[in-house]
């Protein structure tokens, strides 16, 4: 089994941040969070390998200190195209089973990327983890990597359940804390923030005074 993460390009980053953080910030954030993602996927057994798809070079550069591959795109045209051009490229190769995660889930763990793997069935299958709010797929793992088609977006758990379901495959749900949790809105932010965990993502949004100024806007509002 692999691991894929899709990325688009660091600049720009996490633009429905805007509202709580700058460009720098959102730059900044997005790397820690991306890099929290990789120290749990390096540390998870059972990977074969860990492949980013991404045009940006800061990005590949990091996925090299990972022993990580990166899977060139010709243009960042979302996600599902992200997603669906690692497929092809692994199984391309032999690889018979994906997970993919994206980089925004700091709270994701090596334990919890095991859990979702010993879940998994026997081809062909489908395992994923819904976000918090069971609208968004932060994780999912598919054998054949094309048994089920994905399509990514704000809204996209139900259809995913469906999508499998008319394959023929009942899917596993697998609801766990740290993968559940997407960083997409300043309340997403807020929550991260007061977890428990020391992520590094939770070190910079400490040490940069970013929890800090949104706790101080939470007491004034």
């Amino acid at each position: 089994m692999w691991a894929i993460i899709p990325v688009k390009n660091l600049t720009g980053a996490k633009q429905r941040l805007s509202a709580a953080l700058n460009p720098q910030e959102r730059y900044d954030l997005y790397h820690a969070m991306l890099t929290d993602v990789l120290f749990a996927l390096a540390d998870t057994p059972n990977l074969n390998g860990i492949a980013l798809i991404t045009r940006d070079t800061e990005v590949k550069q990091l996925a090299a200190k990972f022993g990580a591959e990166t899977i060139t795109e010709a243009e960042n045209n979302g996600q599902t195209s992200a997603v669906h051009r690692g497929i092809v490229e692994l199984m391309a190769r032999g690889v018979k089973s994906i997970l993919q995660v994206p980089g925004d889930v700091p709270l994701a763990t090596a334990v919890e990327f095991s859990q979702v793997i010993a879940a998994h069935l026997p081809a062909p299958a489908m395992t994923i983890v819904p976000a918090r709010d069971q609208q968004g797929s932060n994780c999912i793992v598919c054998s054949p990597p094309n048994s089920v088609a994905l399509r990514f977006g704000d809204n996209s758990f139900f259809p995913h359940l469906e999508a499998a379901r008319q394959v023929n495959i009942e899917p596993t749900v697998v609801p766990l804390p740290g993968l559940g949790l997407d960083i997409d809105s300043p309340a997403d932010l807020k929550v991260l923030i007061g977890q428990p965990a020391e992520t590094l993502s939770q070190t910079y949004l400490a040490e940069s005074g970013i929890a800090a100024r949104l706790q101080q806007e939470q007491k004034s509002a």
